[in-house]
Protein backbone atom coordinates (compact mmCIF):
# COMPACT_ATOMS: atom_id res chain seq x y z
CA UNK A 1 0.00 0.00 0.00
CA UNK A 2 1.02 3.59 -0.54
CA UNK A 3 0.86 6.39 2.21
CA UNK A 4 -1.34 9.52 0.57
CA UNK A 5 0.83 12.87 -0.04
CA UNK A 6 -0.11 15.21 2.41
CA UNK A 7 -0.55 19.18 2.44
CA UNK A 8 -0.80 21.19 5.08
CA UNK A 9 -2.26 24.88 5.04
CA UNK A 10 -3.92 24.24 1.75
CA UNK A 11 -5.89 27.33 0.06
CA UNK A 12 -8.51 27.64 -1.81
CA UNK A 13 -6.30 29.06 -5.39
CA UNK A 14 -3.55 26.11 -4.14
CA UNK A 15 -6.46 23.28 -4.67
CA UNK A 16 -7.92 24.71 -7.58
CA UNK A 17 -4.70 25.73 -9.44
CA UNK A 18 -2.82 22.52 -8.58
CA UNK A 19 -4.53 20.28 -6.78
CA UNK A 20 -7.31 19.46 -8.10
CA UNK A 21 -5.82 19.50 -12.00
CA UNK A 22 -3.89 16.39 -11.14
CA UNK A 23 -6.93 14.26 -10.35
CA UNK A 24 -4.99 12.64 -7.37
CA UNK A 25 -6.12 12.09 -3.91
CA UNK A 26 -4.54 14.22 -0.74
CA UNK A 27 -4.09 14.65 2.30
CA UNK A 28 -5.25 18.49 3.51
CA UNK A 29 -4.34 18.23 6.93
CA UNK A 30 -6.08 20.93 9.06
CA UNK A 31 -8.27 22.00 6.50
CA UNK A 32 -11.32 22.45 8.81
CA UNK A 33 -9.34 23.12 11.96
CA UNK A 34 -11.43 26.04 12.41
CA UNK A 35 -14.61 24.75 12.52
CA UNK A 36 -16.24 25.09 16.00
CA UNK A 37 -17.91 21.62 15.32
CA UNK A 38 -14.27 20.28 15.09
CA UNK A 39 -13.78 21.58 18.59
CA UNK A 40 -16.01 20.21 19.86
CA UNK A 41 -15.51 16.71 18.53
CA UNK A 42 -12.22 16.91 19.73
CA UNK A 43 -13.71 17.33 23.32
CA UNK A 44 -15.58 14.25 23.10
CA UNK A 45 -18.41 12.38 21.87
CA UNK A 46 -21.26 13.73 24.01
CA UNK A 47 -19.71 17.20 22.66
CA UNK A 48 -20.20 16.35 19.17
CA UNK A 49 -23.54 15.31 19.41
CA UNK A 50 -24.54 17.99 21.46
CA UNK A 51 -23.36 20.63 19.18
CA UNK A 52 -24.68 18.60 16.25
CA UNK A 53 -28.40 18.34 17.99
CA UNK A 54 -28.24 22.23 18.50
CA UNK A 55 -28.89 22.71 14.88
CA UNK A 56 -31.52 19.82 14.72
CA UNK A 57 -34.22 20.54 12.16
CA UNK A 58 -36.60 17.82 13.69
CA UNK A 59 -36.93 15.84 10.50
CA UNK A 60 -37.01 12.12 10.11
CA UNK A 61 -33.73 11.01 8.38
CA UNK A 62 -33.11 7.26 7.20
CA UNK A 63 -30.67 5.54 9.20
CA UNK A 64 -28.77 2.86 8.95
CA UNK A 65 -29.33 0.09 11.45
CA UNK A 66 -26.91 -3.66 11.51
CA UNK A 67 -27.17 -6.21 14.22
CA UNK A 68 -23.53 -6.72 16.57
CA UNK A 69 -23.13 -10.30 14.75
CA UNK A 70 -21.80 -7.59 11.45
CA UNK A 71 -19.19 -5.93 13.55
CA UNK A 72 -19.88 -2.54 11.73
CA UNK A 73 -19.71 -4.11 8.22
CA UNK A 74 -22.21 -2.91 6.44
CA UNK A 75 -22.85 -5.43 3.23
CA UNK A 76 -24.58 -8.30 1.95
CA UNK A 77 -26.02 -11.27 3.42
CA UNK A 78 -24.67 -14.00 2.98
CA UNK A 79 -26.87 -15.43 0.27
CA UNK A 80 -26.25 -11.62 -1.81
CA UNK A 81 -30.04 -12.03 -2.54
CA UNK A 82 -30.70 -9.29 0.68
CA UNK A 83 -28.11 -6.91 2.72
CA UNK A 84 -26.95 -7.65 6.36
CA UNK A 85 -28.69 -4.12 7.33
CA UNK A 86 -31.94 -2.55 7.49
CA UNK A 87 -33.25 1.25 6.82
CA UNK A 88 -35.18 3.14 9.44
CA UNK A 89 -36.85 6.68 9.81
CA UNK A 90 -35.38 8.36 12.46
CA UNK A 91 -34.88 11.93 14.23
CA UNK A 92 -31.38 12.90 14.27
CA UNK A 93 -31.73 13.85 17.85
CA UNK A 94 -33.06 10.18 18.61
CA UNK A 95 -30.25 8.57 16.44
CA UNK A 96 -27.52 10.45 18.62
CA UNK A 97 -28.66 8.67 21.68
CA UNK A 98 -28.78 5.56 20.29
CA UNK A 99 -25.36 6.12 18.89
CA UNK A 100 -23.90 6.94 22.38
CA UNK A 101 -25.30 4.73 24.38
CA UNK A 102 -23.39 1.92 22.01
CA UNK A 103 -20.44 3.30 23.31
CA UNK A 104 -17.98 1.25 24.92
CA UNK A 105 -19.84 -2.39 23.97
CA UNK A 106 -17.88 -4.81 22.66
CA UNK A 107 -19.80 -5.46 19.62
CA UNK A 108 -22.56 -3.01 19.78
CA UNK A 109 -25.28 -2.42 17.25
CA UNK A 110 -24.24 -0.62 13.99
CA UNK A 111 -25.95 3.25 13.55
CA UNK A 112 -25.26 5.08 10.71
CA UNK A 113 -26.96 8.05 9.33
CA UNK A 114 -25.47 9.12 5.74
CA UNK A 115 -25.63 11.60 3.17
CA UNK A 116 -27.65 14.12 5.20
CA UNK A 117 -27.97 17.59 3.57
CA UNK A 118 -26.89 20.14 5.76
CA UNK A 119 -28.87 22.98 4.62
CA UNK A 120 -32.54 20.85 5.05
CA UNK A 121 -31.68 18.71 8.30
CA UNK A 122 -29.53 20.47 10.15
CA UNK A 123 -29.33 24.58 9.00
CA UNK A 124 -26.95 26.66 10.41
CA UNK A 125 -24.26 23.97 10.55
CA UNK A 126 -22.78 25.29 7.42
CA UNK A 127 -23.24 29.05 8.36
CA UNK A 128 -20.88 28.34 11.53
CA UNK A 129 -18.62 25.73 10.00
CA UNK A 130 -17.40 27.39 6.11
CA UNK A 131 -15.47 24.99 3.87
CA UNK A 132 -12.37 27.56 3.28
CA UNK A 133 -12.21 25.83 -0.06
CA UNK A 134 -14.18 27.47 -3.55
CA UNK A 135 -16.18 23.80 -4.29
CA UNK A 136 -19.14 25.53 -6.66
CA UNK A 137 -22.43 23.85 -6.90
CA UNK A 138 -21.10 21.58 -3.53
CA UNK A 139 -23.61 21.27 -1.10
CA UNK A 140 -22.01 20.09 2.42
CA UNK A 141 -23.72 16.62 3.89
CA UNK A 142 -23.38 15.29 7.20
CA UNK A 143 -22.46 11.44 7.82
CA UNK A 144 -22.68 10.31 11.89
CA UNK A 145 -21.81 6.84 13.21
CA UNK A 146 -20.40 4.42 15.42
CA UNK A 147 -17.47 2.17 14.95
CA UNK A 148 -18.29 1.32 11.13
CA UNK A 149 -16.91 -0.06 7.64
CA UNK A 150 -18.17 1.13 4.41
CA UNK A 151 -17.51 -0.96 1.50
CA UNK A 152 -15.25 0.27 -1.17
CA UNK A 153 -16.99 1.76 -3.47
CA UNK A 154 -16.79 4.82 -5.82
CA UNK A 155 -18.79 7.86 -6.84
CA UNK A 156 -19.45 9.90 -9.78
CA UNK A 157 -18.05 13.26 -8.26
CA UNK A 158 -15.61 14.96 -6.80
CA UNK A 159 -15.00 14.84 -3.19
CA UNK A 160 -13.77 16.84 -0.23
CA UNK A 161 -14.71 14.81 2.96
CA UNK A 162 -13.84 16.57 6.68
CA UNK A 163 -13.72 14.67 9.21
CA UNK A 164 -15.36 16.87 12.58
CA UNK A 165 -15.44 13.72 15.24
CA UNK A 166 -13.31 10.51 15.59
CA UNK A 167 -10.63 8.82 13.15
CA UNK A 168 -11.17 7.75 10.16
CA UNK A 169 -8.78 5.45 7.71
CA UNK A 170 -9.75 5.83 3.94
CA UNK A 171 -8.16 3.03 1.83
CA UNK A 172 -8.37 4.33 -1.97
CA UNK A 173 -7.63 2.44 -5.29
CA UNK A 174 -7.59 4.55 -8.92
CA UNK A 175 -10.29 3.68 -11.45
CA UNK A 176 -8.02 1.71 -13.30
CA UNK A 177 -8.07 -0.86 -10.55
CA UNK A 178 -11.62 -1.72 -11.11
CA UNK A 179 -11.43 -5.14 -13.04
CA UNK A 180 -9.42 -6.33 -10.04
CA UNK A 181 -12.03 -5.40 -6.86
CA UNK A 182 -14.91 -7.60 -8.65
CA UNK A 183 -17.47 -4.88 -8.51
CA UNK A 184 -20.89 -6.42 -7.14
CA UNK A 185 -24.07 -6.14 -9.27
CA UNK A 186 -25.37 -2.71 -10.83
CA UNK A 187 -29.47 -3.46 -9.71
CA UNK A 188 -28.80 -4.52 -6.28
CA UNK A 189 -26.68 -2.24 -4.47
CA UNK A 190 -26.02 -1.23 -0.84
CA UNK A 191 -26.28 2.45 -1.70
CA UNK A 192 -26.25 3.79 -5.20
CA UNK A 193 -22.95 2.61 -7.02
CA UNK A 194 -21.88 -0.84 -6.92
CA UNK A 195 -19.40 -2.22 -4.35
CA UNK A 196 -16.18 -4.32 -4.30
CA UNK A 197 -17.08 -7.91 -3.18
CA UNK A 198 -13.58 -8.18 -1.89
CA UNK A 199 -14.21 -7.71 2.15
CA UNK A 200 -11.05 -5.49 2.95
CA UNK A 201 -9.94 -7.15 6.41
CA UNK A 202 -10.29 -10.35 5.16
CA UNK A 203 -9.94 -10.57 1.62
CA UNK A 204 -10.22 -14.42 -0.35
CA UNK A 205 -7.46 -14.02 -2.82
CA UNK A 206 -8.62 -17.56 -4.21
CA UNK A 207 -12.30 -16.47 -4.65
CA UNK A 208 -10.99 -13.17 -6.00
CA UNK A 209 -7.12 -13.74 -7.36
CA UNK A 210 -6.86 -10.52 -9.27
CA UNK A 211 -7.21 -7.90 -6.06
CA UNK A 212 -3.86 -8.92 -5.25
CA UNK A 213 -2.49 -6.27 -7.86
CA UNK A 214 -5.23 -3.74 -6.56
CA UNK A 215 -3.87 -4.33 -2.96
CA UNK A 216 -0.55 -3.20 -4.17
CA UNK A 217 -1.60 -0.13 -5.98
CA UNK A 218 -3.82 0.64 -2.96
CA UNK A 219 -3.46 4.25 -1.60
CA UNK A 220 -3.83 4.58 2.75
CA UNK A 221 -4.33 7.62 4.90
CA UNK A 222 -5.34 7.96 8.34
CA UNK A 223 -6.85 11.30 9.26
CA UNK A 224 -8.05 12.80 12.40
CA UNK A 225 -10.78 15.53 13.53
CA UNK A 226 -9.70 18.82 11.30
CA UNK A 227 -8.62 16.77 8.14
CA UNK A 228 -9.87 16.51 5.09
CA UNK A 229 -9.60 14.43 1.69
CA UNK A 230 -9.91 14.85 -1.88
CA UNK A 231 -11.21 11.94 -3.13
CA UNK A 232 -10.71 12.63 -7.48
CA UNK A 233 -14.27 11.11 -9.61
CA UNK A 234 -14.29 7.47 -9.77
CA UNK A 235 -12.04 6.54 -7.71
CA UNK A 236 -12.73 3.67 -5.05
CA UNK A 237 -12.59 4.29 -1.47
CA UNK A 238 -13.44 2.14 1.70
CA UNK A 239 -13.87 4.14 5.00
CA UNK A 240 -13.08 2.43 8.29
CA UNK A 241 -14.27 4.75 11.51
CA UNK A 242 -11.99 3.85 14.46
CA UNK A 243 -13.62 5.65 17.05
CA UNK A 244 -17.14 4.77 19.12
CA UNK A 245 -18.25 8.21 17.30
CA UNK A 246 -17.42 9.59 14.34
CA UNK A 247 -18.68 12.56 12.11
CA UNK A 248 -17.49 13.57 8.88
CA UNK A 249 -18.74 16.70 6.47
CA UNK A 250 -18.40 16.12 2.55
CA UNK A 251 -19.09 18.27 -0.34
CA UNK A 252 -19.83 16.72 -3.88
CA UNK A 253 -19.48 18.10 -7.06
CA UNK A 254 -19.31 17.52 -10.87
CA UNK A 255 -17.46 19.78 -13.21
CA UNK A 256 -18.57 18.02 -16.52
CA UNK A 257 -21.26 19.80 -18.91
CA UNK A 258 -24.66 20.13 -17.18
CA UNK A 259 -27.19 18.36 -19.37
CA UNK A 260 -24.86 15.31 -20.56
CA UNK A 261 -26.99 12.35 -19.19
CA UNK A 262 -25.72 9.61 -17.22
CA UNK A 263 -22.62 7.55 -18.12
CA UNK A 264 -24.63 4.66 -16.59
CA UNK A 265 -27.21 4.83 -18.76
CA UNK A 266 -24.93 4.49 -21.70
CA UNK A 267 -23.28 1.61 -20.33
CA UNK A 268 -26.24 -0.25 -20.12
CA UNK A 269 -27.09 0.56 -23.85
CA UNK A 270 -23.63 -0.41 -24.79
CA UNK A 271 -24.33 -3.60 -22.74
CA UNK A 272 -27.20 -4.44 -25.08
CA UNK A 273 -26.22 -3.24 -27.84
CA UNK A 274 -22.50 -4.12 -28.03
CA UNK A 275 -21.07 -6.81 -25.62
CA UNK A 276 -23.14 -10.20 -27.12
CA UNK A 277 -21.95 -9.03 -30.85
CA UNK A 278 -19.51 -11.55 -32.42
CA UNK A 279 -15.58 -10.72 -31.42
CA UNK A 280 -14.66 -9.09 -35.16
CA UNK A 281 -17.95 -6.75 -34.80
CA UNK A 282 -16.71 -5.86 -31.11
CA UNK A 283 -13.26 -5.09 -32.25
CA UNK A 284 -14.42 -2.86 -35.23
CA UNK A 285 -17.21 -0.56 -32.65
CA UNK A 286 -13.92 -0.81 -30.28
CA UNK A 287 -12.05 1.22 -32.79
CA UNK A 288 -15.74 3.45 -33.83
CA UNK A 289 -15.92 4.55 -29.64
CA UNK A 290 -11.78 5.10 -29.47
CA UNK A 291 -11.50 7.11 -32.87
CA UNK A 292 -15.11 9.51 -32.43
CA UNK A 293 -16.03 9.34 -28.10
CA UNK A 294 -12.56 9.35 -26.57
CA UNK A 295 -10.42 10.78 -29.43
CA UNK A 296 -7.99 8.67 -29.79
CA UNK A 297 -6.86 9.93 -32.88
CA UNK A 298 -7.22 13.28 -32.85
CA UNK A 299 -10.09 15.11 -33.83
CA UNK A 300 -12.18 12.57 -36.07
CA UNK A 301 -13.91 15.76 -37.89
CA UNK A 302 -11.33 17.81 -38.86
CA UNK A 303 -11.06 16.34 -42.94
CA UNK A 304 -14.96 17.43 -43.21
CA UNK A 305 -16.47 21.11 -43.26
CA UNK A 306 -18.59 22.30 -39.96
CA UNK A 307 -21.68 22.45 -41.75
CA UNK A 308 -21.62 18.49 -41.89
CA UNK A 309 -20.54 17.56 -39.03
CA UNK A 310 -24.50 16.62 -37.45
CA UNK A 311 -24.77 14.71 -34.74
CA UNK A 312 -20.87 14.18 -34.22
CA UNK A 313 -20.18 17.23 -34.14
CA UNK A 314 -20.12 19.97 -30.98
CA UNK A 315 -23.57 19.26 -28.96
CA UNK A 316 -25.95 22.22 -27.45
CA UNK A 317 -29.12 21.15 -25.85
CA UNK A 318 -31.26 21.06 -29.08
CA UNK A 319 -28.74 18.21 -30.70
CA UNK A 320 -28.64 16.85 -27.50
CA UNK A 321 -32.86 16.86 -27.22
CA UNK A 322 -32.56 15.58 -30.90
CA UNK A 323 -30.13 12.52 -30.08
CA UNK A 324 -32.18 11.58 -27.50
CA UNK A 325 -35.57 11.86 -28.96
CA UNK A 326 -33.85 9.46 -32.15
CA UNK A 327 -32.88 6.85 -29.07
CA UNK A 328 -36.17 7.51 -27.59
CA UNK A 329 -37.93 5.97 -31.15
CA UNK A 330 -35.04 3.61 -31.70
CA UNK A 331 -35.97 1.74 -28.18
CA UNK A 332 -39.74 2.18 -28.45
CA UNK A 333 -39.48 0.17 -31.71
CA UNK A 334 -37.22 -2.54 -30.25
CA UNK A 335 -39.03 -3.24 -27.38
CA UNK A 336 -42.26 -3.18 -29.38
CA UNK A 337 -43.66 0.08 -27.92
CA UNK A 338 -45.06 2.72 -29.84
CA UNK A 339 -42.58 5.24 -30.47
CA UNK A 340 -43.17 8.75 -28.35
CA UNK A 341 -45.26 10.76 -30.32
CA UNK A 342 -47.09 8.31 -32.23
CA UNK A 343 -44.98 7.82 -34.96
Amino acid sequence: MIELPEIHGADAHQFQEDILPRREPVVLRGLIDHWPAVSAGREGASAAARYLAGFDAGGRLETLFGPPEIEGRFFYNDRLDGLNFTRKSRTLGSSLERMLATRGQERPQAIYLQSVPLADSVPGFGQHNAMPLDLPGAAPRLWVGNRLTVQTHFDLKENVAGVVAGRRRFTLFPPDQTPNLYPGPFEHTLAGPPVSMVRLEAPDLDAHPRFAEAQAQARVAELGPGDALYIPYFWWHHVESQDDFNVLVNYWWNDAEAGLGSPFDVMLHALLGLRDLPPHQKDAWRVMFDHYVFGRNGDPLAHLPPAVHGTLGAHDERTRRQVRQILLENLARQAGMHPPGGR
